[in-house]
C-alpha cells in the first residue's frame, strides 16, 4: 500500500471506507484486463462438485458473456474516469490508480510523466472524486 493516504473527507466528501473500497476495486484493472484477454470460452470455467447446483436457466456461455460485458464495462469506467480526471496525463493516472506502488517518483523518473508532483496528487484526488460520484 506504500504512501497512499485516503482523500480529506471535509474537502473531497469521501470517508476512508470509501476510498479504499474505489482503490482497491480500481486494483482489480490488471486482473479483469487478464481475464477479458485470456478467458474466451468456457472450458473449464465449470466448477465441478457433487452439489447439485442451479445457473437460473443460463448456460456456461451466456454466464461468460455476462461476465466479459461486467468486466469490459468495469475497464470502461475506470478508463473514462482518468480521462475526465485529466486528458493530457491520463495514462499516468491509470498506471498510478490501477498499480499498487506506483509513485510519483516512478511516474516521473522512469515514465517521464509531464506535470509536477502538486498537479499529479491533485488530479490523482480528481479520479477518486469522480469515480465515488460513478460509481
Amino acid at each position: 500500500m506504500g504512501n497512499v493516504r485516503p482523500l480529506n473527507h471535509s474537502k473531497y466528501g469521501i470517508s476512508k471506507n470509501r476510498f479504499w473500497e474505489l482503490y482497491y476495486w480500481c486494483l482489480q484493472y490488471g486482473e479483469w484486463k487478464d481475464e477479458l484477454k485470456y478467458k474466451t470460452d468456457t472450458v473449464g470455467a465449470m466448477e465441478i462438485t457433487d452439489m447439485p447446483t442451479s445457473h437460473n436457466g443460463r448456460d456456461a456461455t451466456q454466464q461468460l458473456a455476462i461476465r466479459r460485458v461486467m468486466l469490459e464495462q468495469n475497464c470502461r469506467l475506470i478508463e473514462q474516469t482518468a480521462i475526465e480526471a485529466d486528458p493530457d496525463i491520463y495514462q499516468y493516472l491509470l498506471k498510478a490508480v490501477t498499480q499498487e506502488d506506483v509513485t510519483y517518483y516512478y511516474l516521473k523518473m522512469v515514465m517521464d510523466i509531464p506535470c509536477g508532483r502538486t498537479m499529479y496528487y491533485e488530479r490523482r484526488k480528481k479520479f477518486y472524486w469522480l469515480l465515488s460520484q460513478k460509481k
